[in-house]
């Protein structure tokens, strides 16, 4: 089937009415409307490009505000990398004394203490009549043993002990395993004095239980 044409509606009995304006007219009504809105356009784009430019100034003068800060945050900084430089300085100076202490005494060994400890292991009527010490230095190492089944040793102590009787060396012997840093010990002559007391000739060996690490980390300095 095919489509059906519409036929304009016919009024009857309506007003009759006659446009009597000329073209010319509407036209410029026509043209004055378009220049009102696209006044309104202009002040529009006007007022968006103004805040736009107020925005921009704004975040400007934040970004400045924020580099102030930065600079005076850099400048606090180097005052205070500056006021503590001699501070890092010296506590450069105080590490490197520390560490020529710690190499220094590395090999010590307190033998004013430690001779009163040897003093102490024998009898009462016994003493110390003379005494040589040779030891390891931070700088060279201590001789060591070279027969079978001796220990490592980082110092010698031979010493003389005089006694109103006769000795009992094997005695004095077994007391000095009782020290720190022991680690073995001989006897040598044993001899009669012009005052009838007798003397007798120890040799004893002393590992490294007997240094003192006192500026050793984690030591306790005295």
């Amino acid at each position: 089937m095919g489509r059906k044409k519409k036929f304009p509606t016919l009024l009857l009995g309506g007003e009759p009415r006659v446009d009597l304006i000329p073209n010319e007219v509407r036209q410029g009504r026509r043209a004055k409307v378009s220049r009102r809105r696209l006044g309104f356009l202009v002040i529009l784009i006007a007022v968006l490009v103004a805040g736009e430019t107020v925005l921009v100034r704004a975040q400007a003068l934040q970004a400045q505000r924020q580099l102030g800060i930065a600079n005076a945050n850099t400048k606090s900084l180097q005052l205070q990398i500056a006021k503590y430089g001699e501070v890092q300085k010296i506590q450069s100076q105080v590490n490197t004394i520390q560490a020529a202490q710690e190499v220094g005494t590395s090999t010590e060994i307190d033998w004013r203490a430690y001779l009163i400890s040897v003093q102490a292991t024998l009898p009462s009527n016994v003493s110390l009549d003379s005494i040589n010490i040779d030891s390891a230095t931070p700088f060279a190492p201590f001789t060591q043993a070279t027969a079978p089944l001796q220990g490592s040793r980082i110092a010698t102590l031979s010493f003389t002990a005089k006694s109103a009787t006769l000795p009992k060396v094997p005695a004095w012997l077994n007391a000095l395993t009782s020290l720190t840093g022991y680690s073995d010990a001989s006897p040598g002559s044993v001899t009669r004095n012009d005052a009838g007391g007798y003397l007798v000739n120890i040799t004893m060996h002393i590992n490294e239980g007997a240094f003192t690490h006192r500026f050793a980390k984690g030591g306790d300095p005295q």
